[in-house]
């Protein structure tokens, strides 16, 4: 029994899963003090922050992160210090650009950005660029090595030790600027840690040669625009929003609470994609593609079967899910978590589609299925809510007309009635762009592959019963 045990801790898809879960523990219990810190705008400014700097990490990290994680599967020792050397070497020379780029706006904009919820951004993202650096270094070259347990040390250092300082915060209740002062401090730790423990192949940072760096590059090309766009599915939406004279930091605070639930539940489908990439990798190198499709079905198969009684419980208590991560002010946002539950149940086909593409050298294919659902997104979400304004005003005038209100009691009730609808919208659009990159993704892969329909559930099905006697013993 302890044998079995050990053996079950100590595996790849358990550690990835911990890495996962744990961190994202840490993450959500911060979410939650930071909601209840700070006023809802200055909340909705911090959402911004995190969210821009997200997604110009993907442009720092995309050209390299999928390329390195799927090239060092297959690499000898001399390969593999050649290719860390070009991961480091090209992470080195982007962000130092976009560092350079964002603070040349900061500078130039300055006042026009006093007026926006982008302030914080532009003005500690290059600081943030440099300080995360050696910290996403370890975690790409990690997990191509699939030591996730190297990972998860990593993660909690940085995760946990905000999180502690958030709990120490309740009492002495700094600001947003001391809150952001501190986030810096506690990824710089991490980053410090990583190159201690030579984690990120800093000593190999200049040992790459043009070889490395056009296989790296020409891989990444692809998968630079896939990240880009996988970000944009979601970040698109919070930018929009943000811009939105009538929503602003008060939509993006309010968008917030339901997105920050849906990433919790998909820490399972984060896990086993992590591990996943790497084994259908390593199987398309070797030209075993029935291992590939055997690692796609039993994958997307059993994560689908998972993800539905999950997602069926999450739908029936949106509510009280809402209600306990942000508060009662935060209760009408349920529907809007309502709409996330059920792209919940369409996640894992389109992840593990997207893996099983790049795996198979197709990154050309998976870009364009991104690029078709990031740009039904962005024009889903920009109908939805800059249609707002048109909605508002004739709502004011009915009620206006109708229950002769003062104009600014009336636009009042407009608004309000108007912002939450236009959020739901906003996540309903979510559904419709997963669907659409379903049907393309898989037209492309089962044209590679020949892909059988029924296969998913079947092998998804014994490889969860499997799963399940294994954990039994």
């Amino acid at each position: 029994m302890k044998g079995l045990l050990k053996k079950l801790l100590s595996s790849n898809n358990f550690l990835s899963l911990a890495n996962n879960g744990l961190v994202a523990v840490f993450a959500f219990l911060s979410f939650i003090l930071l909601v209840r810190m700070v006023p809802q705008e200055t909340f909705g400014e911090w959402i911004l922050f995190i969210t821009a700097s997200n997604f110009l990490d993907m442009l720092r990290f995309g050209i390299t992160r999928t390329a390195i994680i799927r090239f060092l599967s297959g690499a000898n020792e001399n390969e593999e210090k050649k290719l860390i050397g070009s991961n480091n070497f090209i992470n080195l020379i982007s962000t130092a650009g976009l560092a350079f780029v964002t603070f040349i706006i900061y500078l130039t904009f300055r006042d026009s950005l006093k007026d926006s919820g982008f302030l914080m951004f532009f003005q500690w993202y290059p600081v943030l660029a440099f300080v995360t650096l050696t910290f996403n270094n370890a975690q790409s070259i990690l997990q191509a090595q699939m030591k996730f347990d190297k990972m998860l040390w990593l993660r909690m250092i940085n995760v946990g030790s905000f999180m502690i300082f958030l709990l120490v915060n309740l009492y002495f209740a700094f600001d947003i600027q001391i809150i952001l002062f501190v986030y810096l401090i506690t990824n710089f730790v991490s980053s410090l840690f990583a190159s201690f423990n030579n984690w990120d192949g800093i000593k190999y940072t200049f040992l790459f040669d043009s070889k490395t760096n056009r296989t790296v590059l020409d891989f990444g090309k692809y998968t630079t625009g896939t990240l880009i766009g996988s970000n944009l599915l979601k970040s698109s939406d919070t930018f929009i929003i943000g811009l939105s004279p009538f929503l602003g930091t008060l939509g993006v605070a309010l968008y917030s609470i339901p997105l920050k639930l849906t990433e919790i539940i998909e820490i399972p489908l984060r896990s086993f994609t992590a591990t996943a990439f790497p084994e259908m990798s390593r199987a398309s190198l070797a030209k075993n593609y029935d291992e590939v499709k055997s690692v796609f079905y039993k994958n997307a198969g059993g994560m689908t079967l998972l993800m539905i009684p999950v997602m069926v419980v999450s739908f029936i208590f949106a509510e009280e899910f809402v209600t306990i991560l942000g508060g009662k002010d935060y209760a009408i946002t349920a529907n809007i978590f309502r709409m996330f539950c059920i792209y919940g149940m369409l996640l894992p086909f389109d992840r593990f589609i997207g893996v099983g593409l790049d795996s198979i050298n197709q990154p050309n294919r998976n870009f364009m299925k991104v690029v078709v659902m990031a740009s039904a997104n962005i024009i889903g979400d920009l109908i939805a809510v800059f249609g707002i304004s048109f909605i508002i005003k004739v709502s004011s005038w009915i009620i206006l007309l109708f229950f002769a209100l003062p104009p600014d009691d009336a636009y009042k009730i407009a608004h309000a009635f108007s912002l939450v609808k236009t959020l739901e919208m906003v996540a309903f659009v979510t559904i419709i762009f997963t669907l659409i990159g379903i049907g393309l993704g898989y037209y492309y892969l089962d044209g590679e592959l020949k892909l059988s329909k029924k296969a998913i559930f079947v092998e998804g099905f014994k490889y969860l019963k499997n799963l399940g006697a294994f954990i039994k013993r």
